[in-house]
């Protein structure tokens, strides 16, 4: 994580902060799954194979699902689940589709003769990582799969730890996976960049994981196309006296009941507000089922921030540039205006991180890190790809070949210069390409 700057911490107290993290952990993990994917990558289904057994304590003989097999686990899910899992789909797939509907072609003439447009191509092959963890996340693969289907592409991936429940496989085949794989971790994501004897390369991985998921998306980006590097949860809420502290309490240890690693904050202006704030977290944390989880991330990563007034508060929220970020204040839209860096932003008490997390529509594969200052989150223009086409005319050519000579001629680089003369003086071809350029250009009045 980045540092605040000097000046913006003189102008915030912290009345909880967070523990440094380990340098060497990292170390440690990407020298492991670096191994993992050479493995992958040699051998292919036989080091999926050992490593299932290692990581997993299965033996696997088949690691695709077979259609019978999804249909059952379909068949199996409760009314309740499905229902449910029904209406996150249809939730998630309506917004990705308004999403869609703002992406269009374009077709423009931006002088005589030069007509350059766009298309907006689906991916072709695509991975999306469904993650196993401490709870089985039933929205993990809709929010992946979902946007992969509005966006149309022809083969989606999914890739789940042997050890998920077969809900999870059911829920894969009901938000549109072509393919269900039942392989977890690093060697999944090697699987997915690579290809095996029975997974197919894709052209692009989606989705959140574990450290190793993710240390393994790192290193594979540029073999394949990646969505972004997802680390632990976070939220951070800004808020003001309006605002209930044991809303707020409920709303971090939501978030860090996810990973002992979570990141759960608030910043105010309200030092009253900072310390019930922290005493509730406290006294929630004692009938909490998953206390042992998200007491950890509180007092690990647990920040509470008052800040001198509301310019440091914006100030300090662009550089949290946080993955979540509830607005908790008289006028949240005034406020929102004011910050440019979060993953995904829920205006007003009630408007909770919980609702995004199973169901209401927007994804909740978002960035973390402070990576929110670059990127949004997991959305349907994920899947696209906006590729750009020209159209030349001879009229086109006289507007842009004699400043595409020059510049050509200025950087050096002759075969430029030559192929856009050619072009611009088609009747004198064979004297540009024997090397005549020079003389050409110098006679028309300098522009050489």
């Amino acid at each position: 994580m980045r540092e605040i700057s000097e000046a913006l911490a003189a102008r915030v107290r912290y009345l909880k902060s967070a523990a440094a993290a380990d340098p060497q952990a990292d170390h440690a993990l990407s020298e492991t799954v670096a191994a993992i994917i050479t493995g992958v990558r040699e051998r292919g289904d036989a080091a999926l194979a050992v490593y299932t057994e290692r990581f997993d304590g299965l033996s696997c003989e088949a690691f695709e699902v077979d259609a019978r097999t999804r249909q059952t686990c379909v068949e199996g899910l409760d009314a309740v689940t499905r229902r449910d899992t029904e209406f996150a789909i249809a939730q998630v797939r309506r917004f990705a589709e308004a999403q869609r509907a703002t992406l269009q072609p374009l077709e423009i003439e931006t002088l005589p003769g030069v007509h350059l447009g766009h298309r907006i191509l689906p991916l072709r092959t695509v991975g999306c990582y469904v993650p196993g963890g401490r709870y089985p996340l039933l929205s993990a693969p809709i929010m992946s799969l979902v946007p992969a289907v509005v966006a149309g592409c022809e083969e989606i991936v999914a890739c789940l730890p042997p050890t998920a429940p077969e809900s999870m496989v059911g829920i894969c085949h009901l938000a549109g996976a072509t393919r269900i794989f039942r392989i977890g971790g690093a060697q999944a994501i090697a699987a997915m960049a690579y290809g095996t004897e029975t997974m197919p390369a894709v052209d692009k991985i989606m989705g959140p994981g574990n450290a190793f998921v993710n240390e393994a998306k790192r290193q594979v980006f540029g073999a394949v196309g990646i969505d972004a590097l997802a680390g632990p949860s976070e939220i951070f809420t800004i808020a003001d006296d309006t605002a209930d502290p044991r809303v707020l309490a409920a709303d971090m240890l939501a978030q860090a009941e996810h990973d002992p690693m979570a990141r759960p904050g608030l910043a105010t202006l309200s030092t009253t507000l900072a310390e019930a704030t922290i005493a509730e977290v406290e006294r929630q944390l004692e009938s909490l089922s998953s206390a042992e989880v998200a007491g950890a991330a509180w007092q690990n990563r647990g920040e509470v921030v008052v800040c001198d007034d509301i310019d440091a508060l914006v100030a300090f929220t662009d550089a949290m540039a946080t993955e979540h970020l509830q607005i908790q204040m008289q006028d949240p839209d005034t406020m929102l205006a004011r910050i440019s860096h979060y993953g995904s932003a829920f205006l007003g008490p009630e408007s909770s991180v919980v609702f995004s997390d199973k169901c209401c529509g927007t994804n909740h594969t978002l960035p973390t890190g402070q990576a929110a200052r670059y990127t949004g989150g997991l959305w349907v223009g994920a899947y696209l790809k906006t590729v750009t086409h020209q159209r030349i005319t001879a009229d086109g050519v006289a507007q842009v070949a004699p400043s595409a000579i020059r510049q050509s001629r200025t950087e050096r680089m002759e075969g430029h210069a030559r192929a856009a003369a050619i072009r611009q003086y088609p009747e004198a071809v064979d004297t540009i390409l024997s090397g005549g350029l020079a003389d050409i250009v110098d006679d028309e009045r300098g522009e050489a």
